[in-house]
């Protein structure tokens, strides 16, 4: 019998302590009864879809920086010495330059420092300085370059890269066309040897060095203290004297 009976009294113990410890939603709605490791399964499979997303839209937004607005380039050579060394880093804004519908959202100005595409072979990039506009007419006279008659003052050249000193005669550009030349005039393929680039051909101006670690910062255009005078239009006859041209 105290077996027994120890044995039901150890029953209603357990069902006491069962029924107490029940918590049901129903007693207060604002109960919320939760499975821990279905809920951990379930916060994880979220948070992992969410870092996906969030790695996608990152990658995303730097393919189209990329493609529209700032591309890293490598420079290779020795032209552009000593501003530009083998090897840097640079980051060229091509927005500068972006047109759309003939809008220009920026202008190619003397001295800056490009990157286009080279004529003779549109597969290679060259970076140059731009020396001639439109319409201007370059030359050099023992190794000093004249823009429309007037010197180029040029401080960002070192003697040591042109000891050379050459002559060059007058070239006029053309328009939509640009006049370019390394700084390292001994050593450059430039404008003087192939002609000029044709506008289109420009997609950037590099504008930072991010490497090598000594050298990071921007890049400057030149300046130039001294004006270069504009030249006059080609005057356009009109259609009377064209019409006494022909009748001579």
């Amino acid at each position: 019998m105290s077996v027994k009976t120890d044995t039901i009294m150890f029953d209603l113990r357990r069902k006491d302590q069962t029924d107490l410890g029940l918590v049901s939603p129903s007693d207060d709605r604002s109960i919320e009864v939760t499975e821990l490791r279905r809920d951990a399964h379930r916060g994880l499979w979220s948070e992992g879809f969410k870092l996906l997303r969030d790695i996608f839209l990152i990658v995303v937004v730097f393919i189209l920086f990329g493609v529209f607005f700032v591309q890293p380039v490598v420079v290779e050579g020795t032209s552009m010495l000593p501003v530009l060394h083998d090897g840097e880093r640079l980051l060229v804004d091509k927005l500068v330059y972006y047109k759309i519908q003939s809008v220009s959202w920026g202008h190619i100005n003397r001295g800056d420092v490009v990157v286009f595409w080279y004529p003779n072979d549109p597969d290679k990039s060259y970076v140059k300085r731009v020396i001639g506009l439109p319409g201007e007419t370059v030359e050099m006279r023992a190794g000093k370059v004249f823009v429309n008659g007037t010197q180029l003052q040029e401080d960002y050249l070192d003697p040591n890269y042109n000891e050379a000193m050459p002559s060059y005669p007058p070239k006029r550009v053309e328009d939509h066309h640009y006049f370019v030349m390394g700084d390292n005039r001994d050593n450059s393929s430039d404008s003087r040897y192939w002609g000029t680039v044709p506008e289109k051909y420009i997609y950037g101006k590099a504008f930072f060095r991010y490497w090598k670690p000594r050298d990071v910062g921007p890049i400057h255009s030149g300046d130039y203290a001294n004006p270069i005078p504009t030249p006059s239009p080609t005057p356009i006859a009109d259609e009377d004297d064209l019409r006494a041209d022909e009748s001579r």
